[in-house]
């Protein structure tokens, strides 16, 4: 039974969302400050966090530098929520390395939804899907979560490694910011492509940092994204 950690400090909110987790048959932990959502996860080492934004003491932008700052959570997912909806909120906990983010109120069957999309994409697709992929001096490796260029490891996020892999496998071809959307977050995504912007905008500050470096990701107007080949 896979463990969901609920960090939220809203009664009603955390009464709502451990209903519909359990009776989908996860186990339920749940936290009501960023102190105690890090000590749940460092000892009980949940599937998926669903976060909240507004906490007291530690907020949840706080709490996801955390997790993805350690590396021994950093591969956990983390769905952000929270009741602010302004563009430069969501933009941050993405930035900060969240894999979704959903604004209050919701709808609990679109969470469920997201949960599941994101637990089935987390645990992988299958053997042929694993093998390493080389495209020019870039090599990506699923298995030891490795992504190197020219030699030197470098440090991906969870979401921004699935969409530099879902890429690479098809390294020359461009696809659309929605396919992509739709694609590697799993679901009919309700946000818009700024999404799908601020990951590739952090996959190229990382990858093509050095100087001289070879643009990787190729952006073409009015169509979308593509690994060049």
């Amino acid at each position: 039974m896979e463990k969901i950690l609920i960090v939220d400090d809203e009664k009603h909110i955390i009464e709502l969302l451990k209903f519909g987790l359990e009776r989908e048959g996860y186990q339920v932990l749940v936290a009501h400050d960023g102190y105690q959502a890090l000590e749940l996860i460092n000892r009980e080492s949940p599937a998926l966090v669903v976060l909240d934004v507004m906490l007291p003491e530690m907020d949840g932008f706080a709490v996801c530098r955390a997790i993805r700052g350690d590396t021994r959570t950093r591969e956990i997912p983390v769905i952000m929520l929270s009741a602010r909806g302004q563009e430069l909120d969501k933009v941050l906990g993405l930035e900060l390395g969240a894999d979704d983010y959903v604004t209050k109120p919701f709808s609990v069957r679109e969470l469920m939804a997201r949960v599941k999309a994101r637990l089935r994409r987390s645990s992988g697709t299958g053997p042929e899907d694993r093998r390493p992929v080389t495209v020019n001096d870039l090599l990506i490796d699923p298995e030891r979560l490795l992504v190197s260029i020219e030699g030197e490891r470098q440090s991906l996020t969870p979401k921004e490694f699935e969409l530099l892999w879902f890429l690479a496998r098809r390294a020359g071809r461009v696809f659309s910011r929605d396919y992509l959307l739709e694609q590697i977050w799993g679901y009919e995504y309700t946000g818009d492509s700024r999404t799908v912007d601020v990951h590739v905008r952090h996959i190229r500050q990382k990858l093509e940092r050095l100087p001289g470096a070879p643009q990787l990701i190729e952006t073409v107007r009015g169509v979308g994204y593509g690994l060049r080949s």
